[in-house]
């Protein structure tokens, strides 16, 4: 019995050795999280749903950065765009044992749990698009930073409607973090800016992630707001089920679109003048995501302020507070430059 007690003893202490070596995430994740590899690790992508295209164009994105420095890229999803429904993924991703799992969140703290535990696991956590709760990840990949595109998707909206008349948005799901996030700087600018004084957001509705609800919601709204001039899609499903929709009952023109979208996908709406997009290049985001879930890993950043990351190709990144790592601005595309963007 002593013996057992012995060697029980002795595995604990060695643990407890192999994992202080290493500098720590913050207090979200026990000292386990400190593990760091020697080389490239496979890295797990857990997007809101898989059939998203701009999810997939992410992916490619991250596949393309592994054949560039190492490591693998594994893809899975939830069929429904909850957090919950993500939780089962992240334990699947754990039990895989990889080395880190990067996420766009459905909400801030749905998964937040299995991603905590997986860093207590020695995983490293990264989100990416849409955010998770901090103690639950390590750092944030953010497209661009969330003011700006909040800002951007309003400008856009102003300029097709004459800074004037009443518009609505047509949001993904109630829980979306950066939808939320948006909405909500779009909401404080109307309050203050003078220059959109004469512009009034009737309603926020969703689409819940689906084309065919985002579809259905867009007609409702014409329906419902006889006045509206103009739609606000900040989701890459909803704008171009949107603008097909209104396309089809004749509405899109006398009522105009932007958001966020794949320009490929409303690219002849685009063209028509009625519809813009506030976009960026997604393939580099993916690229940008895994280069950064690279260096965690393998302990080459900590996830603190000021810190840089290398990404290849794409140049080299700072880290910025609660995590923060911002790709760069969006662009608005319009049909003056929609040559420009091949997704």
């Amino acid at each position: 019995m002593m013996r057992r007690r012995s060697i029980a003893l002795a595995v604990t202490l060695a643990l407890g050795a192999a994992v202080s070596g290493c500098a720590g995430e913050d207090g979200g994740a026990s000292k386990a999280a400190d593990t760091c590899s020697s080389g490239p690790v496979t890295v797990g992508y857990l997007p809101k749903l898989g059939t998203d295209p701009y999810m997939t164009t992410l992916r490619d994105g991250a596949k393309a950065a592994a054949e560039e420095i190492g490591g693998e890229v594994v893809y899975t999803a939830p069929s429904e765009a909850t957090g919950a429904a993500q939780i089962p993924f992240v334990n699947q991703l754990i039990a895989q044992k990889v080395g880190a799992i990067v996420i766009s969140g459905s909400d801030l703290n749905g998964a937040a749990a299995a991603l905590r535990k997986a860093r207590r696991a020695g995983i490293k956590v990264i989100s990416v698009d849409s955010d998770v709760a901090t103690d639950a990840r390590s750092l944030f990949v953010n497209q661009a930073k969330t003011s700006e595109l909040g800002a951007k998707m309003l400008d856009s909206m102003a300029e097709l409607i004459g800074h004037k008349g009443e518009f609505a948005v047509l949001s993904s799901t109630e829980t979306a973090v950066n939808q939320n996030a948006w909405i909500e700087d779009m909401k404080s600018r109307l309050a203050t800016d003078p220059k959109l004084k004469d512009m009034k957001l009737v309603t926020v509705a969703y689409g819940q992630e689906k084309a065919d609800v985002n579809a259905q919601k867009a007609k409702s709204l014409v329906q419902a707001y006889p006045k509206l001039k103009g739609i606000i899609v900040p989701a890459g499903i909803g704008l171009p089920a949107a603008a097909e929709a209104l396309s089809q009952t004749g509405d899109l023109g006398r009522v105009k679109l932007t958001g966020l979208a794949p320009a490929s996908l409303i690219k002849k709406y685009i063209r028509g003048g009625d519809v813009q997009d506030i976009w960026w290049n997604v393939h580099d985001l993916g690229g940008l995501s895994y280069h950064a879930a690279q260096a965690l890993a393998q302990c080459k950043v900590k996830a603190e302020p000021g810190e840089r990351i290398p990404a290849g190709e794409l140049g080299t990144y700072t880290v910025g507070e609660r995590g923060e790592v911002v790709l760069g601005p969006a662009t608005v595309v319009t049909p003056k430059n929609i040559d420009d963007f091949e997704f």
